[in-house]
């Protein structure tokens, strides 16, 4: 006579692990992605002829990280701390250096008159293709803070108010006099 072997009943197994896959899924926190907020120019319509356009090497702030997520500023090995002030001073360039963005007058109206500003600058942030995305987005937060400090004293000096406190025509009469220029350049392979 055959002997005849036990077997596990399986059918409720399915039943059990879909359920546990049902708990997993609800209780289970996903990373949210990071990413930063950009306003993208409008499409270029088919039939405009791009023109490259040749900037003053004195309008380029050149801001590099490399690899090793170092980053270097016209050259120099920089903090990442130190990058704010840096661009600010570039923006605004005060002191009319001849070594930062030539400054220019233009009346802007009431309440502004004729206001000094650095026109034609622009900060061109360039990466390695091994840089670490913290790197990239520290890089980039503190750039933007440089605008958003510099927008934010000139509210206070002409409206007495914060920039995110004004009106939208207020804040576009500010960002014409601190309009913000960050030029990206595609990941490249500069090593240590």
């Amino acid at each position: 006579m055959a002997k005849k072997i036990p077997q596990i009943n399986a059918s409720s197994m399915a039943d059990i692990s879909f359920l546990l896959l049902i708990f997993f899924l609800v209780t289970t926190s996903m990373d949210v992605n990071q990413g930063l907020a950009r306003r993208l120019p409008a499409p270029i319509p088919p039939d405009q002829k791009i023109e490259d356009k040749d900037i003053n090497k004195r309008n380029l702030l050149v801001v590099k990280i490399n690899s090793a997520n170092q980053l270097m500023v016209q050259g120099q090995l920089t903090d990442v701390k130190q990058l704010r002030e840096r661009a600010k001073e570039f923006i605004k360039n005060e002191q009319n250096a001849d070594y930062y963005p030539k400054l220019v007058e233009e009346d802007f109206g009431a309440p502004f008159g004729v206001v000094r500003y650095t026109k034609d600058h622009v900060i061109s942030v360039q990466n390695d293709v091994d840089t670490q995305y913290q790197a990239y987005l520290d890089v980039q937060n503190e750039l933007v803070a440089a605008y958003n400090e510099l927008r934010d004293e000139c509210a206070q000096k002409y409206f007495h108010k914060g920039y995110n406190e004004l009106e939208e025509d207020q804040q576009k009469q500010i960002q014409k006099i601190y309009p913000q220029k960050i030029s990206e350049a595609e990941p490249k392979n500069y090593g240590n």
